[in-house]
């Protein structure tokens, strides 16, 4: 049996791709590609399919329906070099495999991350964890510089205490989480979509959706037909609840979007009588305004 190779994916194999400052994304090595997933389907599903639908049919038929296991029949292999604080995020990712760094056996560089100023945002009004408005410039700078300055402190107290004599996984604790950290990271194909569903959505933090789309555009290298599924039923998809379909239907039957959410359930207003800024009904008008921009 013939291994499968994509020639343009093997062209990507061990080339740097930077994200951030100091970062970057490898792709180490692969197994299957589109190929792989139409088998592994057609095990299951006897020899007739293929007189019923060509490969991108049943790809696109497969992420419709959610059949996830001929998706994890393709695999990668990644060396990612990344800030500490994106970092703990990815690892919440539990569905790979993963082997970090290890600063109690080695010297952690002296690289840090320092987000560009317009990076430096007001805390969203709506989002409790992620970013909103703009700061005033100076506001920024002043932020940019006190971490540059703690980081640069940080390191010189690190390298006193290794030269002291202090044990590297004890000296390691000063240092802040804007210091980079690497590893190598394993998973499947259905698993990074899930991955890659999150952390590309507009709510993900920025520098995560950056690692996360230099991620994809190589993995996508592998299985085209899969990411183009996966970008129609997925990441462009909308998910609709229960109330919300009730107020789609309302809409249908010409009711206006305040009036379909009001017959729906999905309150738009809140108890003082002020507008609501989040919770489902407004997040079933951003879907609404979503399908309205559509090209």
């Amino acid at each position: 049996m013939v291994r499968p190779t994509v020639p343009e994916a093997d062209g990507l194999i061990g080339q740097k791709h930077p994200v951030l400052q100091h970062g970057y994304v490898v792709l180490v090595d692969y197994m299957g590609n589109d190929a792989a997933i139409v088998q592994a389907a057609r095990v299951s599903y006897g020899r007739g399919t293929k007189t019923l639908r060509d490969d991108r049919g049943l790809v696109r038929y497969l992420m419709r329906h959610r059949h996830t296991t001929p998706f994890e029949m393709v695999e990668y292999k990644f060396l990612v070099r990344l800030p500490i604080f994106v970092a703990r995020q990815w690892v919440r990712h539990r569905a790979a495999s993963l082997n970090e760094y290890s600063a109690r056996y080695s010297v952690v560089p002296d690289e840090f991350e320092v987000p560009p100023a317009d990076e430096v945002r007001l805390q969203s009004s709506r989002n409790r964890q992620g970013r909103g408005g703009a700061l005033p410039k100076e506001t920024a700078e002043r932020f940019r510089a006190d971490l540059e300055r703690v980081s640069k402190e940080a390191y010189e107290a690190y390298t006193s205490a290794l030269e002291a004599g202090v044990a590297r996984e004890t000296a390691r604790l000063v240092l802040p989480v804007a210091y980079y950290t690497q590893w190598y990271w394993k998973i499947n194909l259905w698993n990074l979509f899930h991955f890659l569903s999150l952390r590309l959505d507009a709510h993900a933090q920025e520098e995560i959706r950056l690692y996360a789309a230099e991620v994809a555009r190589l993995a996508r290298v592998v299985a085209p037909v899969a990411f183009e599924a996966f970008d129609e039923f997925m990441l462009e998809s909308l998910s609709l609840g229960r109330r919300e379909q009730r107020a789609f239907r309302a809409l249908l039957e010409g009711q206006t979007p305040e009036v379909a959410c009001a017959l729906a359930g999905l309150p738009l207003t809140r108890d003082d009588g002020k507008r609501m800024t989040s919770g489902e009904g407004v997040e079933f008008l951003e879907k609404l305004e979503r399908v309205r921009r559509l090209e």
